[in-house]
């Protein structure tokens, strides 16, 4: 399945400053059930979101109307915990198109480049530097830019690089999964495969 082509993202962002934000709390276990990557969005962080009746806790920063964008801004270690793929497909059905963290868990991260969800490492100060400026400003707009694997505070114009593998980094910027890549060179591997000795 294909996903957004990835280039250049500007956006404001959604702050989340938790450390230690494990995938049973980006998408909890009960709502693990379905084999479609759809819907799971409207669970993102649902036992922080919503109260034991479903009415919205007003407290959560998903819930606050003033913050908006496609892009959220963690604390250190996100997506730490199980393996499931479904809390990227929670991030990604939300609207996230890129999250920003000072550490990922390896795991998560991976899952995230499998589904066209850009995790971005900044140093721990460049992401207090970030969180600051969406205090002062929810507005505050980021630049993600792939092909350079830069990000900047537009406010302030600083930037920092970030790393991202060379493979996952040209899937992202056609907006390719591991299936869209091996078709986009079967005339490759066909080719390769015509001239095995046999």
């Amino acid at each position: 399945m294909a996903y957004d082509k990835f280039n250049i993202l500007t956006s404001s962002a959604v702050p989340l400053p938790i450390e230690n934000v494990d995938t049973d709390q980006i998408i909890p276990a009960r709502f693990l059930k379905a084999t479609k990557r759809e819907g799971f969005g409207d669970n993102l962080f649902r036992d922080w979101r919503y109260n034991g009746d479903d009415t919205p806790k007003t407290d959560f920063v998903l819930n606050n109307p003033t913050y908006s964008g496609k892009i959220l801004v963690g604390g250190k270690n996100f997506g730490s915990g199980s393996s499931r793929e479904h809390a990227a497909w929670a991030v990604y059905d939300y609207g996230f198109r890129a999250v920003v963290s000072s550490f990922f868990a390896d795991i998560f991260k991976g899952n995230c480049l499998n589904i066209g969800v850009l995790p971005v490492q900044v140093s721990p100060e460049f992401s207090e530097k970030i969180f600051a400026a969406i205090e002062a400003d929810p507005k505050t707009e980021l630049e993600i830019n792939l092909p350079e694997q830069t990000i900047t505070l537009l406010s302030t114009g600083e930037k920092e690089s970030f790393d991202i593998n060379g493979y996952k980094k040209n899937n992202m910027i056609n907006g390719f999964d591991d299936i869209d890549y091996l078709q986009s060179v079967k005339e490759e591997i066909v080719s390769f495969a015509d001239k095995l000795p046999y």
